[in-house]
């Protein structure tokens, strides 16, 4: 084994801390937040835009600070509600549960990332000619999953844009 697999197994080993810390429920909803908060930014950062004309001279300055303030203002609102519904969790006694469903939620986050690296870093640097590449033990494994999850992001895609359709940012007035 190599350093590209002793990075694979911490990848794995502190994702799966981490839910099994966090357990299921915080996870998810972290999950749920972060992509809300990207829409409400994305959606509604036009419009705030405007109400800083008066105080932000540059405009693309201006949609950034928009951006940025509807950003963390969603991520700050879904931390209270996670905080309260992560209490509610511990109050119905099973937090022993949602750690262990945490855990299985941080292994296949700690998947997810492991398959976009391996599938987007060849693109950008000929690592794949690399020794330390074709002599790490754990890389072909998940290699052998390329097919299925270049399908399964197609696919989960294709769903997103039927759900949501074009998600076109609010334009500034």
């Amino acid at each position: 084994m190599n350093w590209a697999d002793w990075a694979i197994i911490g990848i794995f080993s502190l994702s799966c801390f981490i839910g099994l810390i966090r357990g299921f429920v915080r996870e998810a909803l972290s999950l749920v937040i972060w992509i809300s908060a990207v829409l409400v930014a994305r959606l509604f950062g036009g419009q705030l835009e405007t109400l800083l004309v008066d105080h932000i001279e540059s405009p693309s300055v201006r949609l950034m600070t928009a951006y940025a303030v509807l950003f963390i203002s969603t991520l700050l609102l879904g931390a209270m509600v996670s905080y309260l519904i992560g209490a509610l969790v511990r109050a119905t006694g099973l937090s022993g549960t949602d750690r262990l469903l945490g855990m299985a939620f941080g292994a296949a986050r700690a998947f997810i990332i492991v398959m976009a690296i391996l599938i987007l870093l060849p693109g950008f640097i000929p690592v794949n000619e690399d020794n330390w590449w074709k002599q790490a033990q754990l890389i072909p494994h998940f290699q052998s999953c390329e097919g299925w999850v270049v399908a399964a992001y197609s696919d989960v895609s294709q769903w997103v844009q039927t759900l949501f359709g074009n998600v076109e940012p609010a334009q500034s007035v």
